[in-house]
């Protein structure tokens, strides 16, 4: 298990993940853009923002952003119905591609940060938000083009510092920290 934490690596998981899901389960190709690290929270946004938990020895969030036309359109390609407007559909659509992009970062992990537990997602649509995390925390932004649409994974982790807590946590679930 690692005390520090590569960022290129997380990238590379990420990307991967990412373009993986897109690729198998909406048949589009993405772009990967050069991916960067964001301490201070950005301006307000407007779009869909679908957040999801890590616990283990390292603690954080994922999310992953995309506008409103963007997540119509990976509904579309995912339920094989067309989304004019983002309904109930589009937002289960979004919770579900957090699920399996990020469900998979989760996995590729844990071999380097031992085992964890990933939370359920939440998502967010509306205008002028900002995501932030308590305390100062860095966050690993993984962004992508599609067609002239921007999609972008966050990450942040930093080392739980509780780790016993943990281990009484997983102990129902199988897994042994």
């Amino acid at each position: 298990m690692e005390e520090t934490f590569d960022r290129d690596k997380l990238v590379r998981i990420a990307r991967h993940a990412t373009t993986e899901v897109f690729t198998t389960m909406l048949g589009m190709e993405i772009e990967p853009l050069d991916a960067y690290a964001e301490s201070e929270p950005p301006v307000a946004a407007a779009g869909i923002l679908s957040l999801i938990g890590f616990a283990g020895t390292w603690v954080g969030n994922g999310s992953f952003f995309c506008t409103a036309p963007m997540a119509c359109a990976m509904a579309d390609a995912l339920l094989m119905a067309e989304h004019h407007t983002v309904d109930e559909e589009v937002l289960d659509a979004m919770a579900e591609m957090t699920n399996m992009i990020l469900g998979n970062v989760k996995t590729e992990l844990e071999e380097i940060l031992g085992p964890m537990l990933l939370s359920i997602p939440t998502v967010l649509y509306g205008r002028n938000f900002v995501k932030r995390s308590m305390g100062k925390r860095e966050w690993v932004v993984i962004p992508f083009n599609y067609k002239e649409e921007r999609i972008e994974i966050q990450i942040c982790m930093t080392p739980n510092p509780n780790p016993d807590g943990l281990r009484n946590c997983l102990r129902p679930y199988g897994v042994h920290a």
